[in-house]
């Protein structure tokens, strides 16, 4: 198999039910949970909160009111970890089949938790957003919003990381490297929780987001995957890469030949190591103890 490899380490209820319309994917078996952001609408923009989602295909548009989408696993496999996803789409619209609804099915077969986001689109035509403000903080309300749900969803409040497909790991970037603690005399129990992740997986990333200088001495443990014949997302790989190593954190980069751009999950790949790639991720996961059992309570 053509695969470079590179593994540092150190010591250290709104309910919706998704169905199948013309155009529109189809989640199959049960009722997911779809939780707003912010209860009144996004600040500065609640009066676009009731604008209804665009579909086209697999993917989504004209997000005026943020969310998270809940995949839980089932209780006998929940292991405590929860993980953040954000989907690609280049800001105009969100994979959200293959990028938001594929991952947490596999997180949740490995007992893992997993909350989709659907974040405000910077590039949409006539969009009000702006690309350094609105998918960042939607970003860090998700996360905020998770963990104060960490009862609730029987989480770890040690094992919350998030995962970025494409511009969605560009997002990711924008959490992990800029943490807000949260405000602890906030009215709002959402904003009193802080917005730090303890894991980053990032999958064909572009560059927004990463720091010009270094990166965080408590940077959380990464795990990167790009094709290397994948154009222009290959460097923000390398460049987090030596980023880590400069600051000596944990880190696991794979480079593969081939795959091109936007693989997803591997599935409709020819290709056998990308294919493989989700294997390649529980592996890290494992060795990481993110999969270890959950904490008696």
């Amino acid at each position: 198999m053509k695969l470079i490899s590179y593994a540092l380490r150190t010591r250290h209820s709104l309910t919706l039910l998704i169905l199948p319309l013309v155009g529109v994917f189809l989640v199959h078996a049960e009722e997911l949970q779809v939780i707003s952001l912010w209860e009144k609408g996004a600040p500065g923009f609640e009066d676009r909160r009731n604008e209804p989602e665009l579909t086209k295909g697999y993917s989504v548009g004209n997000i005026h009111n943020p969310s998270i989408t809940v995949f839980l696993p089932p209780m006998e496999k929940s292991n405590g970890a929860g993980v953040l996803i954000v989907p690609g789409g280049g800001y105009r619209e969100l994979v959200f089949k293959a990028e938001g609804v594929d991952p947490p099915r596999y997180f949740n077969e490995v007992g893992i938790a997993a909350f989709v986001l659907k974040h405000r689109l910077t590039r949409e035509t006539n969009s009000p957003y702006a690309l350094q403000i609105h998918p960042r903080q939607d970003a860090q309300r998700a996360m905020r919003l998770i963990r104060s749900r960490a009862v609730q969803w029987n989480l770890d409040l040690n094992r919350i990381g998030a995962m970025g497909f494409s511009a969605g790991g560009e997002v990711v970037a924008m959490l992990v490297y800029s943490p807000t603690p949260g405000d602890t005399n906030s009215d709002d129990a959402i904003e009193r929780m802080d917005s730090h992740t303890d894991f980053q997986i990032v999958i064909y990333p572009g560059p927004l987001g990463v720091p010009q200088g270094k990166i965080p001495s408590d940077a959380p443990p990464a795990f990167f995957l790009v094709a290397n014949d994948d154009g222009g997302h290959v460097g923000p790989v390398l460049t987090q890469l030596e980023k880590y190593r400069e600051a000596n954190r944990p880190v696991e980069v794979h480079l593969y030949a081939r795959g091109g751009h936007g693989f997803n999950m591997g599935q409709r790949s020819k290709l056998a190591s990308i294919k493989g790639w989700p294997q390649r991720m529980t592996d890290w996961l494992s060795d990481n103890g993110i999969l270890a059992p959950a904490p008696a309570r």
